[in-house]
């Protein structure tokens, strides 16, 4: 962040006093990180996208909540992890409802994979062998994976967004990642796997 540009704090505080620039410039400071956490719960599109615009919604809902404990980044991802789970299982709802008793709800997650073989996978393709891969996860899972190795978050800090204990976290990335490096094996070298 350039020297002159406004702290978190002080834009929050701005935001609080009805500014409107001032909350723009928070949603263009975090927006890419929202993003990134929740298109790699739910994929991308359009789902993406509101689930991303409702993080914001319900941030600004929440301006008066939020007290600093902990830092921003930290605080946008916690809610918008909570939306994708909400939207996650509004989806379960919705296959659930829709897709007649005989139909395969995950046979949309098992198309023929982009490459095939020694081929090479441009990045495009390798993005969406991942993301094929991560929704073949629980939902439990999938929040872990994406929080410590896609966002980067350490096991103390996913514990609390999750509110869960370290142990459960490192259980659930242990066994989502087993899981990942099974689906992924056939199709990317060995230094593409996620590792724990």
């Amino acid at each position: 962040m350039p020297a002159s540009a406004p702290s978190d704090a002080e834009l929050i505080a701005r935001a609080r006093d009805g500014q409107s620039r001032a909350f723009r410039q928070l949603v263009e400071r975090y927006e890419d990180q929202v993003a990134a956490t929740v298109i790699g719960m739910l994929g991308p599109g359009a789902e993406a996208d509101d689930v991303g615009q409702e993080t914001f919604i319900r941030f600004y809902e929440s301006l008066d909540q939020y007290r600093g404990d902990a830092e921003l980044s930290t605080y946008l991802t916690r809610i918008a992890i909570n939306q994708s789970l909400k939207a996650l299982k509004k989806r379960k709802r919705w296959y659930e409802r829709f897709w007649s008793r005989d139909a395969d709800p995950d046979a949309a997650l098992t198309r023929e994979p982009p490459v095939h073989g020694e081929e090479e996978i441009d990045a495009r393709d390798h993005a969406e062998l991942v993301h094929r891969a991560l929704e073949h996860l629980s939902d439990d899972h999938r929040a872990v994976v994406v929080l410590r190795l896609l966002d980067g978050y350490s096991t103390r800090e996913t514990a609390e967004m999750l509110d869960i204990p370290e142990g459960t976290v490192m259980s659930r990335l242990y066994r989502a990642t087993s899981t990942l490096e099974s689906l992924l094996r056939p199709y990317l070298s060995s230094d593409d796997l996620p590792s724990r």
